[in-house]
């Protein structure tokens, strides 16, 4: 009984004190135990407003417009729609003249919703640009600097079927890849049939363009289109059985006129093309107007660009390394010329480095897309720009790039790696607009309420 009535009193006793001591002892306001973080409901109430543009047109208005105050009153709707009740603000537009450090602030106009915003209060400043001002980037045109090259062209040929180009047509990336690139160049080129490429490789301008050190884009992926005549009886190898001797013609066309011939994805010039002269040939796989070339295709074309003599080679030399990583070369052009394509890609079609000596590809010259990958005691190169130099010599006679990625194409890979070798300079226009940028300023305050 005794021990009850001890646990009893010092209940009392305990209960007691921190009723005391609840009463005498002085607590934080709601407001400072959880502060309403004011510069951040500022700014992010200008960029709800701005978010379609609006706060802009209305700070550039000018006050000769009929409308000029009720947009603003509009502004001041909006405002208070955005804000708790308890807020008060002060919005206030400057105009900003001047450049670098010697910038003037000059006060156009206010709106507030109370007189005093309080003991407190916190401000986000947020800078818009007129809708009449423009920013261009004007890009240098490859082979203005060397007189070497400018043209470019995008094989779009319609009598030619293209594999390993899954969900794409040729003609579509053909389109794709003149959008991302025509700027870059002094000429582009659709090459619409193989009539035309025929023509190209024998040094002959479609549209009074610059032949010498063009670049050609086979959109085709692994399959390359094949001119009928010269190209398909030279090209066609009866011991073999094989039209890989096209491949060394096209290899030494490469080197005579020092092309920069490019293959956008997998195993390059594995199969050709033509639907006229292979009506009833196919790849195995269901697609028609192709013959099958293999490996051997790759081994004559480097070949002919190494000024040897033909012999047919079936050996691959390529290996699938996996998941690869952009090289630092490509990440900086990335962010050079805007164009982000993933920076991890899966190359199964990765090319031996044992080409740069065997077919004097130098690999001072060679300009990597990706890095470089060590697999079964072999370098393996999934994509990068290789530059022919023959031995003795320093001139460039004909470039290769290759992309041996998995399908689906990536044009924006084309369209980075080309850049990366030619790197072409970015001018941007000088920003001389006057009175062409407001800051506005918005201030808020809490009132009211614990």
């Amino acid at each position: 009984m005794m021990r009850t009535i001890e646990v009893f009193l010092v209940i009392l006793i305990i209960t007691g004190a921190f009723i005391i001591a609840s009463f005498y002892a002085v607590l934080p306001v709601p407001r400072r135990v959880s502060p309403l973080n004011l510069r951040r409901l500022a700014l992010t109430t200008l960029q709800v407003l701005d978010s379609d543009y609006s706060l802009s047109s209305i700070v550039f208005k000018n006050p000769s417009d009929p409308d000029y105050e009720q947009a603003w009153s509009q502004l001041q709707v909006a405002l208070s729609a955005l804000l708790p009740p308890n807020i008060v603000y002060n919005l206030t537009v400057y105009a900003v003249r001047g450049d670098g450090e010697e910038q003037l602030y000059i006060p156009l106009k206010s709106i507030s919703n109370a007189e005093s915003l309080g003991i407190q209060s916190e401000a986000s400043s947020y800078l818009v640009a007129s809708s009449n001002v423009t920013f261009r980037v004007i890009p240098e045109k490859i082979g203005n600097v060397g007189g070497v090259g400018g043209t470019l062209y995008i094989l779009n040929c319609s009598d030619a079927r293209g594999w390993w180009i899954t969900g794409y047509s040729a003609h579509t990336l053909a389109q794709d890849l003149y959008n991302l690139l025509s700027s870059y160049f002094q000429k582009t080129v659709m090459v619409q049939n193989t009539n035309q490429l025929a023509k190209i490789l024998n040094g002959t301008s479609l549209q009074g363009e610059v032949v010498q050190g063009a670049v050609i884009i086979n959109t085709f992926g692994e399959a390359v289109p094949i001119p009928a005549g010269y190209y398909a009886t030279q090209g066609y190898d009866s011991q073999a059985r094989s039209y890989a001797k096209y491949c060394y013609l096209l290899g030494q066309r490469v080197r005579l006129y020092n092309f920069t011939w490019v293959s956008i994805v997998g195993y390059p010039l594995y199969y050709v093309s033509n639907v006229n002269l292979f009506p009833d040939g196919h790849n195995t796989w269901g697609i028609y107007g192709m013959r099958d070339v293999g490996p051997a295709g790759l081994n004559a074309f480097l070949q002919g660009l190494d000024g040897k003599s033909y012999s047919y080679n079936s050996n691959w030399i390529t290996n699938d390394v996996g998941v690869v990583q952009l090289s630092p070369t490509a990440v900086y052009y990335c962010n050079y010329y805007g164009i982000y394509p993933s920076p991890r890609q899966t190359a199964t079609r990765a090319l031996s480095a044992s080409i740069l000596t065997t077919y004097n590809l130098p690999e001072s010259r060679v300009v990597y897309v990706f890095n470089k990958v060590y697999k079964n005691n072999d370098w393996w190169m999934p994509g990068a720009v290789f530059r022919h130099v023959a031995a003795g010599d320093n001139k460039v006679t004909g470039s290769f790039f290759a992309l041996g990625l998995t399908r689906t194409p990536d044009i924006r890979l084309t369209a980075l790696g080309l850049l990366c070798a030619f790197k072409p300079r970015l001018y941007r226009s000088v920003y001389t607009a006057v009175d062409a940028t407001r800051l506005v300023v918005l201030q808020l305050g809490q009132v009211g309420g614990v």
